[in-house]
């Protein structure tokens, strides 16, 4: 009955789920930890003033985490006041110009680059027209003639008072995951792009609608930052610190990343790893208070 009673299967599972209490036991932090700068506070040998850097570094990180949640639909919506304000109320003819010529550098968008003053104002306006035309509500969606669409005017003119209950209910995130749509995109001729190694150059990966939200979302949703994770604390029973990256299809820099790790070494006083992917493979990288190293992990 022994088979029956001790299934082999349910052996090995106990036997794993032992092992990786066991390793879980022999390292410090059970659980991988994100606040890295809050970890070092806790457990670096820091002298007074380091630590008190160190804190002052890490609140205003935390400061302006939230500012940077919204930072498109801010800029925008400064740049939409600001225009309006001035195009309208405060400049006379001749100075209007002027102002368009200044401004135009504020919205310009360079290649490879997102720039939030220009995708925020533009977005509001496209909502504040769609609101004046009506065009929302379930049967401006179940629509699927391009010319109806494209000439859909109820004269709703509810752009403003939507623009306003925008601005109160939403962060990038979900104000780019709800209003951005399709003929948004083809106007503002967004695409996504890739590294040609070949040609040794970025060149247009895709322009469908899905492919250019699901990068604009995965952007915002890290704020342009790599996820990295305190995994060990005594890596190696050495004292040295294991970091590792959650890679979210974008290979880290490993020009920042060297610079990081010193920097790290030096806080620490002990060896500092980080491992990651690069171009779809493994690694490690090591920075051991002099020099940076990188070797494949098996």
């Amino acid at each position: 009955m022994d088979r029956h009673i001790n299934p082999p299967e349910f052996l090995a599972a106990q036997r794993e789920k032992k092992a990786s209490q066991a390793e879980k036991a022999a390292r410090y932090p059970e659980e991988p930890v994100r606040d890295v700068l809050g970890f070092l506070l806790q457990h670096a040998r820091l002298a007074k003033w380091q630590r008190q850097i160190l804190q002052i570094i890490r609140d205003e990180a935390y400061y302006f985490a939230p500012q940077g949640q919204t930072k498109i639909m801010n800029e925008g919506w400064a740049t939409y006041w600001h225009t309006k304000l001035m195009t309208k109320h405060i400049l006379t003819d001749s100075e209007v110009i002027d102002y368009a010529d200044h401004h135009s550098g504020t919205v310009a968008q360079r290649p490879g680059q997102l720039n939030p003053y220009k995708l925020g104002v533009e977005l509001y306006r496209h909502i504040e027209r769609r609101w004046d035309r009506g065009q929302f509500g379930k049967d401006w969606l179940d629509c699927t003639d391009p010319r109806e669409r494209k000439a859909w005017d109820t004269g709703a003119m509810l752009g403003r008072d939507k623009l306003f209950e925008v601005r109160r209910t939403h962060n990038d995130i979900t104000f780019l995951d709800t209003f951005l749509t399709p003929e948004f995109c083809r106007e503002q001729g967004f695409f996504t792009t890739k590294f040609d190694k070949k040609a040794d150059e970025w060149v247009v990966d895709s322009r469908e609608f899905a492919d250019v939200k699901k990068q604009l979302l995965q952007m915002l949703a890290s704020r342009g930052t790599p996820r990295i994770y305190v995994y060990d604390a005594n890596f190696a029973n050495r004292g040295e610190l294991l970091l590792t990256h959650e890679h979210e299809g974008l290979d880290i820099q490993l020009d920042w990343a060297s610079v990081t790790l010193a920097n790290l070494a030096a806080l620490w006083g002990r060896p500092v790893h980080l491992e990651t992917l690069l171009e779809g493979k493994p690694i490690r990288m090591s920075h051991d208070g002099s020099e940076v190293t990188r070797e494949e992990v098996r």
